[in-house]
């Protein structure tokens, strides 16, 4: 009986500790993708003060259409670690642009099922990154080469003249560039 009474007290203990610290750590940002392991105590945290300026290269498709883009995936990742870290939203200056194979991604609903015959899963993730303000973009010209109408991209979406000036221009700015 005292052995169970022990083991019971540890476990409680236990999950009040795992309790605290699961309190302890904030929500991520963007739910609808993106999900990241806080490592509070680990190496290389990101300057909580700075602004940091990255463009992101979204270049490749989901492998399925009803699957999330592992790219754009990887962009609402690196909000929630950012301010998981203690950096502000307002510190992040962040620009996604698809191109290529990714063009895709950036079509409205209808568009998209209407190519794919299924429901645009970006859609979600868009939305709450361009309200976290990350400026999610598509290149003009590739909307053009897949003979999209720019009128079918997402509201939450910015057209591009291109992906080869805007990433160049933002690189010019003091964007680190990062393929995806």
């Amino acid at each position: 009986m005292f052995r169970k009474v022990l083991s019971l007290s540890f476990a409680l203990s236990l999950g009040g500790a795992a309790a605290a610290l699961a309190a302890d750590a904030p929500a991520p940002v963007i739910t609808a993708a993106g999900a990241i392991h806080p490592l509070p105590q680990a190496a290389y945290q990101p300057d909580a003060k700075a602004t940091h300026k990255v463009v992101f290269a979204l270049t490749k498709p989901s492998e399925k259409p009803g699957d999330v883009n592992p790219a754009l995936e990887r962009v609402a990742r690196a909000v929630n670690l950012y301010t998981s870290a203690g950096v502000p939203l307002s510190h992040l200056k962040f620009v996604a642009i698809a191109y290529g194979p990714a063009t895709a991604l950036v079509l409205d609903d209808e568009h998209y099922r209407a190519q794919f015959g299924v429901a645009n899963p970006n859609l979600p993730v868009i939305a709450q990154l361009h309200k976290a303000g990350v400026d999610v973009a598509v290149c003009g010209q590739a909307m053009a080469e897949h003979k999209y109408d720019n009128s079918w991209a997402s509201k939450d979406v910015t057209l591009a003249l291109s992906a080869l000036t805007t990433i160049g221009d933002l690189e010019r700015q003091g964007y680190s560039l990062m393929p995806l």
